[in-house]
């Protein structure tokens, strides 16, 4: 059957959209679907998508291509929106840059089903549904009008309220209004009170939201403001900003998510690209600038604050249109606004499913769910959100008729609880989807033989019985990285779950410094949201009454499309239990204990080929000290470095802080030895800054000190390790040269006819950032990263051969140094020199690097024609040739 996936889209969150249709993509069963990627860009014009664009991390990573940019001061990546207004030529030179144009007409002989990934306007409105329906074609999910409805929060909140879903206080404000003068303050103080919640009334449940927890008229009217898509600019504050600091502001600014993005609108002049926007206020001589987004919100909805245990439900349809809700998910947080961040960064937000209640208080939410869901008529699957008070009263707030699509989404994550992998889950959604279509009507004959056939593939492929090598994918630790571990591990897990080659066994480990342990576990308990989550629930696990009740409701649907048998429970094994279980192992552990050779000694121990390099190249590369040193030796360039200790800073701070400055000045750069390339990795501008990051990674307890953390602008619930020493360097700088940029690139390792080693260089990506260094998200969030591969070294094509063969030559030297075997990433920078010489000053190698959907190493391994599972099979291919290398040479 071939799945149209529709992803992208026009919306604010384009770029979630976008990710969820990759991961679609990726957890279609391959036995069943032939996967059609139709991309929708700002214009919803929809593209036939080039595979090898589906793996970039953001949309402006690849769309519109850089050819097509402006010329502009800083490299801003930016939408299709910042070219203006392009003419239809120049729009089908982008197109056919990433893909193929695709005329509505010609859907029909190109997808049998369109499976929606889209979010917001255009995508969970009705549209793209209404346009489905007009040529024919099913597709999953909701129809027009459910979609409609659940998209208008106004709306949904009226029938709500009159169906006695638990009425709260709210109104709404249209933009009209809001410009001619009423007073949302006066309304908000005699209709709500405080605190309060505003929010746009047609955008996604993280988008524009505040939540005011005083009377605060200032801060209720930037709240307006902020639902509205408008931001009053101080211009007097702007003159005082540095140009780096300017070209951060912009970049902030025109975030789509919770800021303006682009286009906006200035009095009577539309502003398409940032660099005009930095020029507009910069010639502007008002003291202050009003700046509208040019697609703005129409209606905000205020309502009151709900104090109670925040949830969300997955609600799916049984036979006949019979919904049942999953066990519903309780969201733990502290008062902050369960944002984009929390929402889709591992680690930044608890869920516990199912919520932490009374069983019968359980099934009232379940029951109240699935009443919303009848009420509304949707269709397939929901996801409803709600509040659970103190006394006892249940708010659903927040109906979306499609769910994100991350691995560890709600989507995924509830249905795992009943024992439905991503793939089976996925198969199971097309499949209701036909029946719903068929239910309702829609072209009976034709839609009855797509599902028919669809079921006779099932069954062949169930009884297929082709023998496959298990591997064992480990994941978690006990880093400061540890859940973007998870993120790697459930990645690697599903390229090779949806391949006919290997079959992955999750193992969790978890532990400290002095010992650790590892975990087989299910797929239910490898969905938690992070690491932390996983470690809890092996440690405390029991069997949920709720859960139980709700495996036997759905006994018929599992019956059809999980695996039978399956095993709910966790297991420890032992390295030597692992060699039993499994004929490989994928390591997909960042920091210790995998990327210091710990575990790759135990490996070859038991005899198990693994991915990475060996023991003593890994303990060589977690340390950022000993690697650089070992370069320097070899006469490659490296910045000044310093490893200040801890016993030193407690016999004497005066003495501690005097030595750093007689050896290096402000501004430097701080981070860990031995820890991962984004953790507690900072720009230190001043003495304070020093006092204050010192002072934290030389704490004796977990609580981070809040006006030290206060002072390195850390973030709700960054981590920040605990260290004995740390990494004082120069900070690198572009010295005369012409170009300066910062690089990571990859490389993987095969073995030829005589069993020697050879290097394969990818194109590095260039890494930009919107503060002093790449962060946490940056690198694995989907949509957060910026990244441009391969990296512009140059515009004349000659001239960038010639530099990338330098930077190349530089890496690989780097790699062969520290005897890297099987694949690393190598982040550096890169000066260039008007005689066209190029210097290449490595950071750190990373010899297990992430391995997340977002990670810039697969967009380099797709220019290589490798995608992610070929690039993944390449990896597990050169472990199982260096265990046979290894194995004659013994003999030999």
């Amino acid at each position: 059957m071939r799945v149209g996936i529709f992803f992208g889209g026009s919306s604010r969150e384009r770029e979630i959209s976008f990710a969820g249709g990759r991961t679609v993509y990726d957890n279609l069963d391959k036995a069943l679907f032939d996967a059609v990627p139709i991309f929708i860009d700002s214009d919803n014009e929809l593209i036939e998508l080039d595979w090898k664009y589906i793996y970039k991390g953001t949309i402006r990573d690849f769309y519109p291509p850089v050819a097509f940019h402006p010329t502009s001061e800083f490299p801003y990546q930016i939408y299709l929106e910042s070219l203006g207004k392009t003419d239809r030529q120049q729009k089908d030179q982008i197109i056919e840059a990433v893909g193929k144009r695709i005329q509505h007409q010609d859907l029909k002989s190109l997808i049998d089903i369109a499976f929606l990934a889209l979010h917001g306007s255009s995508g969970e409105d009705g549209s793209i549904q209404g346009l489905l329906d007009y040529l024919n074609i099913p597709y999953t999910g909701s129809g027009i009008l459910p979609s409609a409805i659940g998209m208008n929060k106004a709306i949904q909140k009226k029938f709500m309220n009159l169906a006695g879903f638990g009425a709260t206080a709210y109104f709404t404000i249209t933009r009209s209004e809001w410009e001619q003068g009423i007073s949302v303050y006066d309304k908000v103080k005699q209709e709500i009170g405080f605190p309060c919640v505003i929010r746009p009334a047609n955008q996604g449940s993280s988008i524009g939201v505040s939540i005011l927890q005083a009377d605060d008229e200032h801060a209720l009217n930037e709240a307006v403001k902020k639902a509205f898509f408008c931001k009053e600019i101080d211009l007097k504050a702007w003159r005082h900003l540095q140009i780096g600091e300017k070209h951060q502001f912009i970049q902030r600014l025109t975030d789509i998510r919770d800021q303006l993005g682009l286009p906006v609108v200035a009095g009577e002049r539309i502003v398409y690209h940032p660099q005009e926007l930095l020029a507009l206020l910069d010639a502007t001589t008002d003291d202050t600038i009003l700046l509208r987004a040019y697609d703005g919100e129409c209606e905000l909805l205020v309502e009151e604050f709900i104090e109670g245990k925040e949830f969300s439900c997955i609600v799916i349809q049984h036979k006949a249109g019979v919904p049942i809700a999953l066990p519903p998910t309780e969201i733990v947080k502290g008062k902050e606004l369960f944002d984009y961040r929390s929402k889709y960064l591992a680690g930044l937000s608890r869920k516990i499913t199912p919520i932490q209640l009374p069983d019968e208080e359980i099934h009232r939410i379940r029951m109240e769910c699935e009443r919303l869901f009848r009420l509304f008529e949707f269709n397939v699957y929901a996801r409803i959100d709600g509040f659970y008070k103190n006394d006892g009263t249940i708010i659903l707030n927040d109906p979306n008729t499609t769910s994100g699509m991350l691995p560890s989404s709600f989507f995924f994550h509830q249905a795992a609880e009943i024992g439905l992998n991503p793939s089976q889950f996925l198969t199971y959604i097309l499949y209701t989807s036909l029946s719903e279509r068929i239910r309702r009507g829609f072209k009976v004959y034709h839609t009855e033989r797509i599902r028919e056939q669809l079921l006779k593939d099932m069954d062949t492929s169930s009884q297929s019985d082709k023998q496959k090598i298990r591997v064992a994918v480990l994941l978690g630790g006990y880093s400061s990285e540890r859940h973007i571990s998870v993120e790697s591990g459930r990645n690697i897990y599903e390229k090779l779950s949806s391949s006919d080659k290997y079959e992955p066994i999750p193992v969790f480990v978890m532990g400290d410094d002095k010992q650790y342990s590892l975990w087989q576990i299910p797929i239910n308990i490898l969905l938690k949201d992070n690491a932390d989550d996983i470690r809890d629930k092996i440690l405390q696990f029991k069997k949920h009454s709720v859960i139980e009740s709700v495996k036997k409701e759905c006994i018929e649907i599992t019956g059809t499309f999980a695996t039978q048998g399956y095993r709910f429970e966790p297991r420890q094994l032992s390295f030597t239990d692992l060699a039993q279980e499994v004929q490989a192992v994928f390591i997909a552990l960042h920091g210790r204990p995998g990327e210091d050779g710990t575990i790759q000694r135990e490996l070859d121990k038991v005899g198990l080929p693994y991915n990475g390099s060996t023991p003593d190249s890994s303990e060589k590369t977690i340390n950022k000290y000993v690697t650089n040193q070992l370069l320097k030796r070899n006469g490659m360039l490296i910045t000044e470095q310093t490893v200040v200790s801890k016993s030193d800073w407690i016999k004497n701070q005066t003495l501690f802080f005097e030595e750093i400055s007689k050896r290096h000045h402000f501004p430097l750069i701080v981070k860990p030895v031995d820890d991962g390339c984004s953790s507690a990795v900072k720009k230190i501008n001043n003495t304070g800054e020093l006092q204050a990051f010192t002072a934290l990674i030389f704490r004796d307890h977990d609580e981070l000190d809040a006006t030290h953390a206060h002072t390195l602008k850390l973030k709700p619930k960054e981590e920040f390790p605990r260290k004995q020493e740390y990494l004082v360097e120069d900070l690198i700088q572009a010295n005369g040269a012409i170009h300066f940029l910062e690089i990571t690139g990859g490389l993987l390792t095969h073995m030829d006819e005589r069993g020697q080693i050879t290097y394969e260089l990818f194109e590095p990506s260039e890494t930009l950032t919107t503060n002093d260094v790449l962060s946490l998200e940056e690198k694995f969030l989907a949509g957060e990263g910026l990244n441009i591969t391969p990296a512009r070294f140059s515009k004349d094509a000659k001239e960038y051969e010639n530099i990338m063969e330098q930077v190349k030559r530089d890496l690989e030297k780097a790699a062969r140094t520290l005897q890297v075997t099987g694949y690393c990433r190598i982040d550096a920078f890169v000066r260039i020199f008007p005689d066209g010489r190029a210097e290449t000053i490595v950071i750190e190698i990373n010899s297990l690097p992430g391995m997340t959907p977002a990670t810039c190493i697969f967009h380099q391994a797709a220019l290589h024609k490798y995608k992610p599972y070929d690039f993944i099979d390449k990896i597990l291919t050169f472990s199982f040739n260096k265990k046979v290398s290894k194995a004659n040479s013994a003999n030999v």
